[in-house]
């Protein structure tokens, strides 16, 4: 697994939209219908990648504390499944109810919503204003399994969400995310 880091999407960019299966409840889910009334993070994520892994808890923890202030979230697996059967949507299922995700587990088949983000990596980040516009793109925090082994705290994510909830200026830098590449189909 090639350490792969975003590519950091031009701020203001509006949210793709996109229509894809939530393995969770079983139903398509468009964007407009899962953003939240003062942001939305939109994740790509997958089940193998070793750096979703590490941060998964925090994620959950983010989530958790966040939603319940109007922050949509989405979670989004592009990889190729052929390639890699532990991503597949069964799959995807049984990890959100293992880890206890609280939001929607999207399944990009096509792999067209990825390439519409511009994601590279997992975890990859996307947090958009109430306007769906970009005002956040990079790290959970320095952490990284074994490259960077501090503990995870979120740190970078949770200073871009609350100053967005509070009208203040994203901080920067905004620095990339890094992980496992997103596994794109051959053919």
């Amino acid at each position: 697994m090639a350490y792969t880091e975003s590519v950091m999407l031009p701020l203001g960019t509006i949210a793709p939209p996109f229509e894809l299966l939530d393995t969770v409840s079983g139903q398509k889910r468009a964007l407009q219908d899962m953003i939240g009334t003062r942001g939305t993070l939109v994740m790509f994520i997958c089940n193998h990648c070793p750096y979703v892994l590490y941060v998964n808890d925090e994620i959950v923890r983010i989530a958790q504390a966040y939603q319940a202030q109007g922050i949509g979230f989405i979670a989004i697996s592009s990889n190729d499944v052929e390639a890699h059967p532990e991503d597949a949507p069964d799959k995807m299922t049984e990890q959100a109810h293992a880890v206890g995700y609280t939001f929607p587990y999207l399944y990009d088949e096509h792999q067209e919503v990825a390439r519409a983000y511009d994601a590279a990596c997992t975890p990859d980040f996307y947090l958009f204003d109430a306007d769906l516009k970009l005002v956040y793109r990079g790290q959970l925090d320095e952490s990284r399994p074994k490259r960077n082994p501090v503990p995870v705290t979120g740190a970078d994510l949770r200073a871009a969400l609350e100053a967005l909830l509070h009208g203040q200026a994203i901080p920067t830098p905004q620095r990339p995310s890094g992980g496992c590449n997103i596994k794109w189909k051959t053919t």
